[in-house]
């Protein structure tokens, strides 16, 4: 900013002469003029005295009469007014340009910072925070180890920043690392206490780092989130999963329906609320016949899951190297942008078996099990970035149906 400064000081002190000298230099002109007009004048009066005198002689001389003596004086007298005013307001103009020209010098320097303090940007020429590994906007995601460590330094230092711990449990949680994202989310609460969306997302990920069960402690977060917001569409789908893995059925049917009310027709989550809730419905009345034990309930995120392995070409094994990511994700097969679950591994991870379910969703909406046509798709990232870039080595199956296990990707092409 001090550069910045004295760079503005170095510009307004090249620009004042081409301002200021012309108008000086017009007012030294104007003034050379004028000496030069006064001598003309002086010139011109001694001539009209001259004239006078001679008028004079001629009278007494008795070359002219009385009459004529008169009209000839008052000729001169004419001629004498005419000169004087031609010459007399030509001074002040000079003057003028002068006065205008030392009044700009003082004045564009003293009035200029405080116009760009009133009206500029001082904060244009900071640093800008750096956005090298952030996905997403204001608050995306980071995928570098180097910028989480930095965040997690910065936090440490600055621990009351809501927005640097939302940051980083986000990050947390699409890296599956599930404790680190339930620290962040647990002192992002403590910040924040008033979001129910928080309280939901911190359910979440607990239950995922607890074998993905929601009973015990994601049951309270859960509650928590619905007493600040009963209409929270996460923690609805959650809490009703919550009561099925307990068997609460009654309890499920009414969270899932009100949810369910919430979501537009043609959701696509909606239908599988919609069968969720026949299937509580279906046990309900299992439960309330007698007809012994009733079914046991899959966890959370396990309907519709894909499952197979993956292998890299032996052409291609001199591409990449141990340490390069490989993203593994299930996409809508006709709108690619829409990624219903996303792994995430490296190259010296392979070959690999993987599974892909809705516990891995970016989007509470957007769940593989909701889905209806997919296509898997295997990409190794030089970049480290989930966006396909030029020299990305790839591979995907055809179009296929969740559920499906058993795949077989082999990652064999080049991205162009």
């Amino acid at each position: 900013m001090i550069s910045f400064w004295i760079a503005c000081a170095a510009l307004l002190i090249v620009a004042l002469p081409f301002i200021v000298w012309p108008l000086w230099r017009g007012a030294a002109s104007g003034n050379a003029g004028t000496h030069n007009e006064v001598q003309r004048d002086a010139a011109n009066l001694e001539i009209l005295r001259d004239q006078s005198t001679e008028l004079e002689a001629d009278l007494r001389d008795g070359l002219l009469t009385q009459d004529a003596y008169e009209q000839g004086k008052r000729e001169l007298q004419a001629r004498l007014l005419d000169e004087v005013n031609m010459t007399q307001p030509a001074a002040a103009p000079h003057r003028s340009a002068k006065g205008l020209a030392i009044m700009l010098a003082i004045l564009l320097p003293l009035f200029s910072v405080p116009l760009y303090l009133t009206i500029g940007n001082t904060k244009a020429l900071l640093p800008q925070q750096q956005d090298s590994g952030v996905a997403g906007g204001g608050f995306g995601t980071i995928r570098s180890e180097a910028k989480l460590q930095e965040l997690e330094e910065k936090l440490a230092r600055q621990p009351q920043n809501p927005d640097g711990w939302y940051t980083l449990a986000r990050s947390y949680s699409e890296l599956q690392r599930y404790p680190d994202a339930v620290r962040a989310y647990g002192k992002l609460v403590e910040l924040v206490p008033g979001e129910a969306h928080l309280w939901a997302n911190y359910a979440d990920v607990y239950a995922m780092s607890n074998k993905q069960s929601l009973l015990g402690e994601p049951t309270r977060l859960i509650n928590k989130a619905l007493e600040l917001d009963g209409n929270n569409l996460m923690a609805l789908a959650l809490a009703g999963s919550a009561a099925m893995e307990r068997g609460d059925y009654a309890a499920a049917i009414a969270h899932w329906t009100k949810l369910n009310n919430l979501l537009p027709p043609d959701d696509n989550e909606a239908q599988m609320i919609r069968d969720g809730i026949k299937q509580a419905s279906q046990f309900l009345e299992m439960q309330k016949g007698g007809k012994g034990k009733t079914p046991a309930v899959k966890p959370p995120g396990k309907l519709g899951a894909i499952s197979g392995a993956i292998t890299l070409s032996p052409s291609l094994a001199g591409k990449a190297a141990p340490t390069d990511t490989v993203f593994i994700f299930a996409r809508d097969a006709r709108d690619s942008k829409t990624l219903f679950a996303v792994l995430r591994k490296q190259v010296k991870d392979l070959p690999l078996q993987f599974a892909l379910d809705d516990s891995m969703a970016l989007m509470p909406q957007a769940k593989l099990s909701g889905a209806d046509q997919v296509v898997v798709v295997a990409r190794i990232s030089k970049s480290g970035d989930s966006i396909a870039q030029p020299g990305d080595l790839q591979g995907a199956t055809g179009t296929i149906k969740p559920g499906v296990s058993g795949l077989n990707i082999v990652i064999d092409s080049v991205l162009p």
